[in-house]
């Protein structure tokens, strides 16, 4: 019970904490982008709204791309910090533009997901990550060529 209040940060409990998010972000994003993925390659017009002066085709191949991609990217922990850019923009263009209208529990998944990529922009992708591999070979070849 009373490791319930303790507020000491462990280090291990904060990897698992990054990595749960990580793996939870990517995973539950993928389930948009996937089907989008496909709308993108079905034959008919693109079902998209086109912003920014953008076709609703590139509109849709620029999301393809944050939420299909880059959460890839984060599901390995691969360029963690640069792949949650673009998704940290498809989020604001999703609860600023698109359903700025609209009530406040259609925008709550958008905001979510922000929450939890801004969160991934700071941390990074933690031990438990591929990024984390290539840290640790690139200093032990600087340590073995000294």
């Amino acid at each position: 019970m009373r490791k319930l209040f303790e507020v000491q940060v462990n280090s291990k409990s904060v990897d698992a904490a990054i990595f749960i998010t990580r793996v939870a972000a990517a995973v539950l994003m993928l389930t948009h982008g996937i089907p989008k993925l496909a709308g993108l390659f079905a034959d008919g017009p693109v079902q998209f709204p086109g912003l920014f002066g953008l076709s609703p085709a590139v509109s849709l191949g620029l999301t393809v791309f944050a939420e299909v991609f880059c959460s890839l990217f984060i599901l390995f922990g691969l360029g963690t910090r640069l792949a949650v850019i673009p998704l940290i923009i498809t989020m604001l263009v999703a609860v600023l533009l698109i359903h700025s209208a609209d009530p406040f529990i259609k925008k709550e998944p958008a905001i979510h997901f922000l929450l939890l990529y801004v969160i991934l922009f700071f941390t990074g992708s933690g031990r438990y990550s591929v990024d984390s591999f290539i840290q640790k070979k690139s200093l032990s070849a600087v340590y073995t060529s000294r």
